[in-house]
């Protein structure tokens, strides 16, 4: 390897680093982030040259995120555990330390996939009661989460141990049944379901209102007793065994005596793991005599004594037993799987949840993946997340062809050129109604509250909605909807016609984002508005007018041109003009185009602003602010601490100015 792709690599996962730890939205699987990381320590093996103090393999991936809480040091270091991905690997390490302690002893633990905390306790008024709980950050620092620790029912607030003061480790993490109730929640509301488990936690304990993480309840177990008493420092079994005899939940675990046992359990616990109601994502062996530990170090961002099997991802052959074929918002035709495990008959157990149904993305993969009815086809979770099929064990007698017409109104169907996208172009199918109208009310659009899913599912029913203009007409059937009890009784109808009636006074930015055309959501639409300030402008604007707009391609362009020229789109929106709906953008106090053109990052701690004030500043003056550093970024506004962006824009040699040096292009 040579340095220039050892340091791109470093970048690689870096960049994947901050998203999985500081950002809480992994784009790759934890297999395939193990996978570069093993690469990347290949390389600094063949090339110790090449290695730096800041090598992701010398350091823990997160940082301490100041949004949530204060920043805390940590009396003991919260350090990660170093992978092996072999049976040979473990044996290998267990034989190490027997080598020298042919008595010692093994704890073998489930590898909960959660975030970290620790809890202190001290002595005060006569019991041992918390009084903090930190975060991991970057293993040093972390962050005071007190408050929402005290919201999760496995924390408790004291406990009858004879000590002066204790420090436990653990690992927060989401039940399956409390993960699918948010994700419940969140559909019934209009609102996106989380992507994983643990995401949601770390989310979760990182709200500012403890209200939040009460709602959503969290759970925990203690794998780790950091400091404590001498008694509860020799044996960590043991010491995991007090704690649990006072009540506290601690992670499930195996004394084992040598590699055999060391592996077996292992194997049991992955055996385990469907039966679970949280997720794992390895095993993690541990010296069970703390006081060897240290004779055993594995670097220095790691914990010593440790290691952490990783499971290979979970698979299974399926049966295709139906395939489903439905509408989404903007007309694309979407495909769902319906499958069975080829050997129970029942849904795929993987990674501890029941798998039923799998996405099938477009008529393309369909066909080159020889999908029908009655082929089999292996299947996993993709970062244990999302289920996906893994290629064709079994052809089916005839691969499926998608439909030619819509299977809800009945029109025909348009394959969108050099895309593998179907689409039903008629803006008034009903598959497509209540979902368009769900998000044209939605927060970042219309954001009018009091009108949701069940109640646009009525009004549609009922023949009141077929179309989102048409919600600026309901104050026209106000009596009838009174006397039906539609929407409730006079107070509640007459609560809802005046917040429709207040949303006419919305920013057009937030009409554009409304009306769904592809492509153009929040951020794109008010990039558009900034330059055309009025719709009707907008209206009348041409593909090469659409493509001067930042970040506005030619796909976007033409869906924006071809809306305003569609018969039926039109109409609808002629109609919202003739309601009454704001066309033009206000004229903002302080804002100027000094920082027109220009694609901004900030990172690290600013003295004179929030990250949404400057965001706003940023954009209130022409500039484009986003949260990541790529080629297109044009200026990086680095505060204290900053991190890993920091590295990335000195390496593609992007423009990095202080907070002063900012405010002084403002002036």
């Amino acid at each position: 390897m040579t340095r220039d792709e050892y340091e791109a690599l470093k970048q690689k996962i870096e960049y994947h680093m901050n998203l999985y730890y500081n950002e809480d939205s992994p784009e790759i699987s934890d297999y395939e982030y193990d996978m570069l990381m093993q690469e990347l320590k290949k390389a600094e093996a063949e090339n110790p040259s090449f290695i730096t103090a800041d090598s992701p393999t010398k350091k823990v991936g997160g940082r301490a995120k100041r949004e949530a809480g204060v920043k805390v040091a940590h009396d003991v270091p919260m350090l990660s555990i170093e992978d092996v991905f072999t049976k040979e690997d473990v044996e290998a390490w267990v034989g190490k330390v027997r080598d020298r302690f042919p008595d010692c002893r093994f704890s073998v633990e489930a590898k909960i996939d959660g975030l970290s905390m620790s809890l202190r306790y001290r002595r005060t008024e006569g019991a041992l009661k918390l009084y903090l709980a930190e975060t991991r950050g970057d293993g040093f620092t972390g962050e005071d989460v007190t408050l929402n620790a005290r919201e999760i029912d496995d924390v408790k607030e004291t406990i009858d141990l004879d000590c002066d003061e204790i420090e436990l480790r653990g690992e927060v993490y989401m039940k399956s049944e409390d993960f699918d109730r948010f994700n419940a929640l969140q559909e019934k509301q209009g609102k996106s379901p989380a992507a994983n488990k643990r995401n949601l936690s770390a989310g979760t304990l990182r709200q500012l209102d403890p209200l939040v993480t009460r709602e959503r309840h969290l759970s925990m177990f203690v794998f780790n007793v950091q400091k404590g008493p001498a008694e509860m420092m020799k044996s960590h079994g043991e010491a995991l065994d007090t704690l649990h005899s006072a009540g506290v939940p601690v992670v499930p675990h195996y004394i084992c005596s040598d590699e055999k046992e060391v592996t077996a359990a292992i194997d049991r616990i992955g055996e385990n793991r469907s039966e679970y109601d949280f997720d794992i994502d390895g095993a993690v062996v541990k010296i069970d005599d703390v006081s060897l530990r240290d004779m055993f170090p594995a670097g220095s961002k790691y914990s010593s004594g440790h290691i952490a099997y990783k499971y290979p991802p979970e698979e299974r052959v399926v049966t295709m037993e139906d395939i489903i074929v439905d509408i989404g918002r903007t007309g694309k035709l979407t495909f769902t799987g319906i499958v069975h495990d080829s050997e129970t008959g029942l849904p795929a157990k993987l990674c501890g949840t029941n798998v039923s149904r799998v996405t099938l993305h477009n008529a393309d993969y369909i066909r080159d993946m020889t999908i029908g009815v009655g082929g089999k086809y292996r299947i996993f979770k993709s970062g244990e997340i999302i289920p996906k099929l893994n290629g064709c064990v079994e052809k089916p007698e005839r691969v499926f062809t998608p439909p030619s017409s819509c299977p809800v109104c009945g029109e025909g169907l348009v394959r969108e050129e050099d895309t593998a996208d179907i689409r039903c172009i008629n803006p008034l199918c009903p598959a497509q109604s209540v979902r368009s109208i769900a998000y044209f009310v939605s927060r970042d659009a219309m954001n009018i509250m009091g009108l949701g899913d069940t109640l646009i599912e009525t009004l549609v029913h009922n023949g009141y909605l077929m179309s989102y203009a048409d919600i600026y007409h309901l104050h026209e059937s106000r009596d009838e909807l009174i006397s039906k009890g539609l929407i409730g009784k006079e107070k509640n109808t007459d609560k809802l016609l005046n917040e429709i009636e207040k949303s006419k006074n919305n920013p057009p930015d937030r009409l554009l984002t409304a009306l769904g055309i592809r492509n153009v959501g929040k951020r794109t639409a008010s990039d558009i508005m900034k330059q055309f300030r009025d719709l009707r402008r907008l209206q009348d604007a041409s593909v090469e007018e659409l493509i001067s707009v930042q970040d506005v391609g030619e796909t976007t362009a033409k869906a924006l041109y071809e809306f305003f020229r569609n018969e039926k789109d039109l109409l609808v929106f002629n109609d919202l003009m003739a309601s009454g709906l704001n066309p033009v953008m206000p004229e903002e106090e302080g804002g100027s185009e000094k920082l027109s053109g220009l694609t901004i990052v900030v990172t690290g701690t600013l003295n004179n602003f929030g990250r949404k004030e400057i965001q706003e500043v940023i954009e209130k003056n022409g500039g484009k602010a986003t949260g990541s550093v790529s080629k297109k970024t044009d200026l990086l506004i680095a505060g204290e601490a900053a991190g890993s962006k920091l590295d990335k824009a000195k390496a593609l040699g992007i423009r990095v100015i202080s907070e002063e040096e900012f405010m002084e292009m403002l002036k």
